[in-house]
Formats: structure tokens, sequence, C-alpha cells
């Protein structure tokens, strides 16, 4: 279930740790081999490029010098660990150890989406305890005021879904002029689809949709904690709706769960 070769996208430091909110961008392939680090994440446009499909609302991003869609790529806690080299703190980092060993290079198996978020709570309490003891924290000058200074911004982190980036133009009174947003799950896009396929060409039996299918399929999306509405700009429920088709495209059976 979700077990395919793609790219692995997420930010590190310098030295290649872990890093969440300033760091650099940084690839891997399926074999765990560095496709491109170093990356300046207010360059995104540079190596990162957004296809569409007439079916679908959400984009289909990539990295632009492998091509659509070659260049796909998973972000979030999975790609994270797959690309960081250490987490720097010590007992995520002999999780890391025994994480990587799951995979040939890379590990890219979906569902390990949560044993990565697992092993990135264990960080993130050790790091918690880490600041909880910086002076800083208690100091009186802990504000600062901002205010306007250009016209053109971008911002990048890493969100717990994966790689975010902002893009915003404004004009001189502060009003947003234009804007872009590449968030984690559209930039998962491509992974997601690739996991309902394989999910249903393993579990879809033809004419005998069972509820069981519906259960395998959010499975597999769930691994990857999207986001639908703010993806596509929706607003309201999104039912999980799976249709079985022959090879004509006539419907064949129908199941929907609200």
């Amino acid at each position: 279930m979700g077990n395919f070769p793609t790219l692995f996208m997420g930010t590190v430091t310098p030295e290649g740790v872990l890093e969440y909110y300033d760091g650099q961008i940084r690839i891997v392939d399926a074999e765990g081999n560095t496709v491109a680090e170093g990356l300046d994440p207010l360059r995104y446009a540079s190596y990162l490029a957004e296809a569409s499909e007439e079916w679908s609302f959400m984009k289909f991003p990539f990295y632009k010098p492998l091509g659509y869609p070659g260049g796909s790529y998973r972000v979030g806690p999975l790609a994270r660990l797959n690309v960081a080299r250490s987490t720097g703190t010590s007992g995520a980092d002999r999780e890391l150890r025994e994480f990587k060993q799951r995979g040939q290079g890379a590990v890219c198996q979906s569902f390990h989406y949560h044993l990565a978020r697992l092993i990135e709570m264990l960080h993130a309490v050790e790091r918690i305890e880490e600041l909880a003891d910086d002076p800083d924290l208690l100091r009186e000058h802990v504000r600062a005021k901002a205010g306007q200074n250009r016209n053109h911004g971008i911002g990048s982190c890493e969100a717990p879904r994966g790689t975010l980036f902002h893009d915003y133009e404004v004009d001189d009174d502060g009003l947003i002029r234009k804007v872009n947003l590449l968030i984690a799950t559209s930039q998962n896009n491509l992974a997601m689809n690739q996991a309902v396929e394989q999910t249903a060409r393993r579990f879809v039996r033809a004419g005998a949709l069972q509820e069981g299918m519906l259960n395998r399929v959010e499975a597999a999306l769930r691994c990857f904690d999207p986001c639908l509405s703010c993806s596509t700009h929706a607003v309201g429920q999104m039912p999980l709706i799976i249709e079985l088709r022959n090879s004509a495209g006539e419907l064949l059976q129908r199941m929907e769960r609200s």
C-alpha cells in the first residue's frame, strides 16, 4: 500500500540536520542518493513547477529538472527523515538510525509516514526540553514590531504535513495583489494518486465493491494527512466516493461515505 519510488524533499541545516524553519531544501531519490541540496527556499519557483489536469482542481507539483510526472516527490514526516542525516537530539537519532534500515536507500513505504510522525514527536519533546532551559524565554524584550518593508515576500517552513511555501506581492498600501501558496497536500498529490491506484489494484474485485475497499483507500490517503479543502480551495464536506468502471468506462458500482 503506497510503496513506490519517488523523490523526497525536506528542509535541513547546511550540515544535513533536520530543520523546520530556517534551512535549505534537500532532495533525495528512492535509492537515497542526493539529487539536489543547498537549494534556497526563496527560489523555489526555479526548481519546482505545477502541472494541471482537467479532472482535478488540485495542481501537480514536480521537480523541474526531471519533468512531469517523472519529477514526482513527497514531502512531510517520511520525506524529512529520508533527507535528514540526523535529527539533532539523541533519542530521536537512535530511532532515525533504525528507521533508515527499513528501506533499500530511502524508505518508500507510505505507511511509514505514521512511524516517522512518532519519531518527530520524540524529537519535538527533546527539543522542547532544550528550549525550556533557554534563558531568553524569560527576557522582557521578546516582542518585535514590524511594518511593511518591501512589496514581495516569500516564506518557507516545514509544516506538520510537509514543506510549505508562501509567496506574496503587495502594493504600497500593503494590500495583497498576488499570492501563490505551494502547500504540502498539493505537493503530495501525485504520490497520493499513485497510492490510491496501487491500493485499488490490490484490493478491488470486479462486481464486488465492499466497505473494506473504502477503508483501504482511506488508509492509503491518511498516510499523507491531506488537507483537501485548503489545497483545492473548496468549502464544505468532501465525501469519499469509490466508482468501479469497466474498460469501456461504464459505471458498474458506486459506494459513498459522507
